[in-house]
Order: C-alpha cells, then structure tokens, then sequence
C-alpha cells in the first residue's frame, strides 16, 4: 500500500495541471504516493498528456462539474493510501513536503487535518497563509495569518493547532475519514475545507499547521479575483457555513448582521468599483439559503 495518496481536481486547465504533475514527480517517490488526478467536467479530454508528464497517474474522469468539494471526494473514494493529501492542481509543492507533513501525524496523533506553509507562485518570499485564527461565528470572519508578509523564515520551525486548514494544500489520515466523513457537495466552491475543519474538530482531532514545508500557490488562477461565481458562492455560502455549525440562535444573530450589514457594504464596494453586474449574485447567494433552508444539497446556480 502506497504511503500517501495525492488527489488534486481539474477544470478546463491542462496546461496548469500538467505543470503540477511534473512538480509532483520532480519531488515524491513513485514508490511512495500514488497520485489521483479527477478530471471535472472539462470540455477536452487530455488525458494522455497527463500520462505523459505523469506515467503511473490514476486518472478519473467525470462528465459533470462536481465542484472542489465533489471532485476531491471522487479521487478520496479511490485513494489507497494511509495518508490523503489534496492539492489545488494550481500549486507546485517542495521536495520535503511528504516526509514532513507525514512525520508530524506520526509525533502528534492528535492532529486531524494539517496545511503547510503557502507562498505565492509568482513572488515567492511571500506568503499567502501560515494558518488561520479561530472564526468569529456572529460575523463569519477569521484572519489569515502571515498573509502577504516577506517571508524571512520566521514559520520555518513552526508546527502548531490553528484556526483552519488552507484548501490549497492538506493532508488528513484516511481511518478518520470513516468518523469524519467527506466533504460536504453542496459547498460546491469555498467555504468547504473550513466545513470540513469543523467536522475533524467535533470528532476530537486537531487542525495543525507546519511551516517546515512549503506550497506554491498560482492563486485564482481557476475563478479570477472578482466574477459571478465568485461571489455568489462567496455569498451564499458563508451563510450556509454558520447554518451548519452553530446554533440556531447564533444563525439568527449572523443572519442579521449579514444581511443588514455585510451585504450591503459589499454592494458598496461594487457600486464604488462599477461592477454592478455582480450585485444581482450578491442577492441570489443569500435567496438560496432561504430556499434551501433545509440544507438542501442542490447547487442552485445558474448564469
């Protein structure tokens, strides 16, 4: 049995992806990982050039856009491995990386779910995340932490519990999964490692970050900085995040503030940018969980 599964998740991006393959047979053992590519309601089929720059790749093509969560819980089902690490097909890892992210489940059983440190690809002294602080559940807001600071190796001997994993890059035991279960498919995109987070924290696991191995992040390289999906989904599912772990007490409490307060200043700030054409998915992010308040697992977006 392979030591480690890597699972990453494609979308209309070969060139992207091929460069991630070569990155990960430039820096792991073929002895050591098995790598899982879920190819996810792609236009063209290029699998072969995915062979090519990865020989021994498995490779699960899946007619429909199963979103990060549903990909990543395709290639989970297939994955052989002790230990699961999912990658952003966007990312370009260190040579380090399997032996160090490995060796920490091994000193502290206790960890869940564990990030590296993550860099920016384009400008790699700086960083993108070194953990999250705890969430501030009445407002659904947390900090990244390091985020755009140089990087001077001040995480490079760092290894401690954090608020959340960074869905760019982590790796979590596979017998956990059989407590903790699979990501949830109706986050579709955003907000679904921080649910997952919360589901390793109340089955008594940790959420650990270590800085002794680096990621290289191409971020929104797959949704761009500002677009419609982007934000309905930002939108939406925020309010879908604190429905399903807190109270419904403290849903009320959010929902107000979300509505009232959060909302409209980001409707401002469109306004203030002239993308009017993104206001409408603003609404629609905070309708579907009205329509769907029984935590439906309907996507429910449309352009």
């Amino acid at each position: 049995m392979k030591t480690v599964s890597i699972i990453t998740v494609n979308f209309n991006q070969p060139k992207v992806t091929i460069d991630f393959l070569k990155s990960v047979k430039a820096n792991t053992s073929a002895e050591e990982v098995e790598v899982i590519l879920v190819d996810n309601g792609s236009m063209e089929n290029h699998k072969e050039a995915y062979l090519k720059a990865y020989p021994d790749l498995i490779y699960i093509w899946s007619e429909k856009n199963l979103g990060f969560a549903g990909g990543n819980n395709l290639g989970i089902k297939v994955a052989k491995g002790e230990y699961l690490l999912l990658l952003n097909n966007d990312t370009e890892i260190s040579e380090n990386i399997i032996d160090v992210l490995t060796s920490e489940f091994v000193k502290n059983p206790s960890i869940g779910i564990l990030s590296p440190l993550i860099l920016y690809f384009e400008d790699q002294d700086v960083v993108q995340y070194a953990g999250f602080t705890e969430m501030n559940y009445m407002t659904a807001r947390n900090k990244a932490i390091g985020y755009m600071q140089k990087d001077i190796g001040q995480f490079d001997l760092e290894s401690r519990e954090t608020g959340f994993c960074h869905g760019a890059a982590m790796m979590c035991k596979r017998t956990d999964l059989e407590n903790v279960g699979l990501m949830a498919d109706q986050f579709f995109l955003y907000y679904e490692e921080l649910d997952w987070c919360e589901k390793f924290k109340q089955a008594g696991k940790k959420i650990w970050f270590t800085g002794r191995s680096r990621v290289y992040h191409k971020e929104s390289m797959s949704v761009g900085k500002e677009s419609n999906i982007k934000t309905y989904f930002m939108t939406r599912n925020r309010m879908l995040f604190i429905r399903r772990n807190t109270s419904l007490l403290n849903t009320l409490i959010f929902s107000v503030f979300y509505i009232l307060v959060a909302c409209p200043k980001q409707i401002l700030i469109y306004l203030q940018k002239g993308r009017t054409d993104l206001i409408k998915w603003v609404f629609k992010g905070v309708l579907w969980n009205f329509k769907h308040s029984k935590d439906s697992n309907e996507l429910g977006f449309k352009i």
